[in-house]
């Protein structure tokens, strides 16, 4: 095979991980753009990296131990799903670590967002745990897949700073975190605790649920305590990465008490 359709072959192999599906079967996923790149990188979970000329020369550094394939203007157009591609895009493993290995090392504080759907609100709930020092992000249920790309831009690099895992089960996630000796706080409008009040200083795994219809009632119900945000202006409700980042301060500021 020629080095040229050797390079043809990755590309288009590259290409179909725009698709979950592929990305699942595959076990790789791609990182667009210098920042999520870098991040990679410093995580070692890249197996390639395809960028033009332009972009060979501009992140030299960057790039200056890479495995690097130069690709035209036009392959690094299809690679991208960005409105106006910076020509750098990395082909990554997906990590593999599981809820059994973050349970194992006592983990203080674990973000569980539930049937969450919307990538942006996803990313950006991973870049606030990431912040506040959360030892996991478990997206419970039937999540978007934390790898889609605009979850990727909306952790901002997060998503390689901390495990985030996947598990379709709510219930038994909620059993299983209970078990480890984390107590588990379910966020909901009328929770009996308000999060002024709530206890904050042990382990704590958090359960956030959709904007639209909050987390299912067994669910909830399946939690330690249900805690509400006071809110003592006109609106009604926080989206998840609001509500999360509130709740997540809270703790990681009980911690460092």
């Amino acid at each position: 095979m020629s080095p040229l359709t050797e390079r043809a072959d990755r590309v288009a192999a590259a290409v179909k991980l725009h698709r979950a599906v592929a990305r699942r079967r595959a076990a790789r996923f791609l990182a667009e753009g210098p920042n999520l790149v870098e991040s990679a990188l410093r995580r070692g979970l890249v197996s390639e990296v395809f960028a033009t000329a332009a972009a060979i020369d501009r992140f030299a550094d960057l790039l200056a131990d890479a495995p690097v394939y130069e690709v035209t203007e036009r392959a690094a157009k299809a690679l991208s799903d960005t409105v106006t591609p910076v020509g750098l895009v990395a082909v990554c493993r997906l990590p593999e670590t599981t809820l059994d290995d973050v349970l194992a090392t006592a983990p203080r504080l674990i973000a569980v967002p539930v049937q969450t759907s919307e990538p942006g609100n996803a990313g950006t709930l991973i870049r606030a745990a990431d912040a506040m020092g959360a030892d996991a992000v478990v997206l419970a249920g039937n999540s978007v897949d934390p790898y889609n790309s605009k979850c990727l831009r909306a952790s901002a690099g997060s998503i390689f700073s901390l495990p985030v895992i996947a598990e379709p089960d709510e219930a038994a996630t909620v059993a299983r975190l209970q078990a480890a000796g984390l107590q588990v706080l379910a966020t909901t409008i009328d929770g009996e605790v308000s999060l002024d009040d709530a206890d904050l200083a042990g382990p704590t795994a958090w359960l956030f649920g959709p904007e639209a219809h909050g987390l299912p009632t067994e669910l909830a119900a399946a939690a330690d305590h249900r805690v509400h945000i006071p809110m003592p202006g006109h609106s009604e409700s926080l989206n998840i990465a609001s509500a999360a980042s509130i709740c997540l301060y809270q703790s990681a500021r009980a911690h460092r008490a």
